[in-house]
């Protein structure tokens, strides 16, 4: 059975994602030769109707990445997660830093 094409409409989006879960995702799109946008997108729709997005052949692949990359965090630290704050990361709002300037941080 081929399934027509749907449209819909892209936008693009800044997102922060921790490093080593991007490293992750990104390997995990090049392995299926998609974007990066579509595997989220994937991901996100199986998620919405409650369906695991991925079989045991990713799940493994995934677990191989996660050792390759350092990612220990698990969905039990989704919540947990904080970031840490470099004190010349340019990208972090400052208390000190003069009210007149634009804040760009994320």
């Amino acid at each position: 059975m081929v399934e027509s094409a749907r449209k819909g409409e892209r936008v693009q989006t800044g997102v922060r994602i921790e490093k080593r879960v991007l490293q992750v995702l990104k390997a995990l799109a090049v392995h299926h030769g998609i974007g990066l946008g579509d595997l989220l997108e994937g991901i996100v729709l199986h998620a919405f109707e409650g369906k695991a997005p991925f079989g045991e052949q990713n799940l493994a692949f995934i677990a191989h990445m996660k050792q390759a990359y350092g990612l220990d965090l698990t969905s039990e630290d989704s919540r947990l997660l904080v970031e840490e704050i470099y004190p010349d990361d340019e990208d972090t709002y400052t208390p000190d830093q003069d009210d007149d300037e634009e804040y760009v941080g994320g």
